[in-house]
């Protein structure tokens, strides 16, 4: 059965109720219980019970698509054959200190890289969403929706600069610290806001660039066609697809060549 993009979007639109729902229940629970991964990241069960959930449905609803998901894996390379890619809990270490900054992010992808995505971040109540071509929306603390589009900022001088943290620029050589020192030197402003809010943020038009230096697929292909249909321009540091390059720069456009020419 072929389904369009807008069918896959509302899709995942519901599959982010449900997975709120399940997220929400376990969120500063007392008993949460959490384990250490090999790569030494926590997983918490309200990961592996979200993301249970959504291959669940994916399976009955979308059977000849494959799934991909940070905690049960699958494949994330670009092929012809539809997948889906989520993060159940992207941000688990803020989730699990009480830190409201954490999101389930829904995305599916093609042959053409990803075609919706779905941002839904229940605990500071807000939703992002996008199918590849159309317009980007939010859904704001009060429930209203509106579009979005990035900022008309072009001088770094003026721009507001997000990342979360110092930890794995030099994975990019010395390209990677020095693109860093001279971003925060340069820009009008720089917070810390992190992980998918950075670049939600740069969608929105609050911030003018984001940049994380370690990315998996599933960190960033539902944040993509949300940056794109806003208006804005998101790659990797080599300025190759992020989901094949493990590094992610979101820009509202404006200031991609000029900060991809950092890390030359």
């Amino acid at each position: 059965m072929t389904f369009s993009f807008d069918e896959d979007l509302q899709l995942a639109l519901t599959l982010a109720d449900a997975a709120d729902v399940q997220s929400i229940a376990r969120y500063r629970a007392s008993d949460l219980r959490v384990e250490t991964k090999p790569d030494l990241t926590p997983v918490t069960e309200a990961d592996q019970a979200v993301e249970k959930l959504i291959r669940d449905a994916l399976a009955t609803q979308r059977p000849d698509d494959l799934i991909v998901g940070e905690e049960f894996g699958g494949d994330a390379a670009l092929t012809p054959v539809r997948r889906w890619i989520v993060d159940p809990i992207d941000g688990t270490k803020n989730y699990v200190r009480g830190v409201p900054v954490w999101a389930t992010l829904i995305s599916l992808v093609d042959a053409e890289g990803p075609a919706v995505g779905v941002v839904s971040a229940p605990a500071l109540g807000r939703r992002w969403w996008a199918v590849r071509g159309g317009a980007a929306y939010t859904r704001d603390v009060d429930r209203s929706t509106r579009e979005i589009h990035v900022s008309a900022v072009s001088n770094i001088g003026d721009a507001s600069f997000s990342y979360s943290d110092a930890v794995g620029w030099d994975r990019h050589g010395d390209a990677g610290p020095r693109a860093l020192n001279t971003l925060i030197a340069d820009a009008w402003r720089t917070r810390g806001y992190g992980d998918f809010l950075s670049h939600m943020l740069v969608a929105e038009g609050a911030v003018d660039i984001a940049a994380e230096p370690q990315l998996a697929p599933w960190d960033v292909a539902a944040l993509v066609p949300i940056v794109e249909a806003a208006g804005g321009r998101m790659t990797g540091y080599d300025g190759r697809s992020c989901l094949e390059s493990g590094s992610g720069l979101t820009t509202n456009g404006h200031l991609h060549a000029y900060a991809l020419d950092l890390f030359r």
